[in-house]
């Protein structure tokens, strides 16, 4: 396996990742291995996030063993169902033990613009099943920056925009929906000055920190499989761009993450 060692850890039990996947492939072969590590990493609890109805039922499955893995289950865009009956399994799945969102949901036009209006149905979809059950959202937006913003405008969920790739002034409209920022190692790249902006703009109060492991490892781990341990990396940018202490980064996002998940 091509995981490494995090140096530095974070304090026992400081870190929440509030986005991972670790039902994902590329985990097989160690994946009890490397969850087992994670309290020695500093990481007490990781939403897993789901891509649809399988991938829903395999984050359940790993929260049966690791109990501080939570999930979010729903369609990711470019993972969207040919019925709509799919829904209402979701819908069931949503009222497990353990789901604390609908997620990842949201929009992907990098891909492939043609089915524009398939996923804004399953985005509002999704967002209104969110709201029946009283879950905030895990927003995934790609590329389609001015849809994601109108819709999100349109139903007022309560959640998380993932990954966050916008301006400062779509950041600014997504705080005025008292929506959170996610951000992880796309930080730390080299080429993301318009991030940085963000971070220096977003209070630290609506900020929450994630990895998308296996995806999206910051430097100086970038070509490795990524895992929640490295999240650490990111609380270090964060806290030179805001010139605040690493431990505050990582109290403050955490606090944000146990009242957005109620975990």
């Amino acid at each position: 396996m091509d995981i490494i060692e995090v140096l530095n850890p974070a304090p026992s039990g400081s870190i929440i990742d509030t986005h991972a996947h670790y039902d994902d492939e590329r985990f097989d072969g160690f994946r009890n291995e490397l969850l087992s590590q994670m309290g020695d990493m500093g990481v007490c609890k990781i939403i897993n996030c789901a891509v649809d109805t399988a991938s829903s039922k395999r984050v359940l499955d790993i929260r049966k063993q690791f109990p501080f893995c939570y999930c979010a289950v729903g369609f990711h865009p470019e993972n969207l169902p040919d019925s709509e009956p799919a829904l209402d399994e979701i819908r069931e799945i949503a009222k497990r033990d353990g789901v604390v969102a609908i997620g990842e949901i949201g929009l992907d036009y990098y891909w492939d613009k043609s089915k524009t209006e398939l996923q804004k149905r399953w985005f509002c979809a999704q967002l209104e099943l969110a709201k029946e059950l009283s879950l905030p959202v895990i927003i995934h937006d790609r590329e389609a920056h001015g849809d994601t913003l109108d819709i999100l405008k349109e139903h007022k969920p309560v959640g998380v925009l993932h990954c966050y790739s916008g301006s400062v002034e779509t950041a600014r409209e997504i705080l005025k929906l008292g929506m959170y920022i996610g951000v992880g190692g796309v930080a730390t790249f080299k080429n993301a000055r318009v991030l940085r902006e963000v971070i220096a703009e977003v209070p630290l109060e609506r900020m929450l920190l994630e990895t998308d492991a296996p995806y999206l490892s910051p430097e100086p781990y970038r070509g490795k499989t990524c895992h929640s341990g490295m999240i650490i990396r990111v609380a270090e940018k964060i806290s030179e761009i805001k010139n605040v202490s690493v431990d505050e980064v990582l109290s403050i996002t955490r606090h944000n993450a146990e009242i957005l998940f109620g975990i």
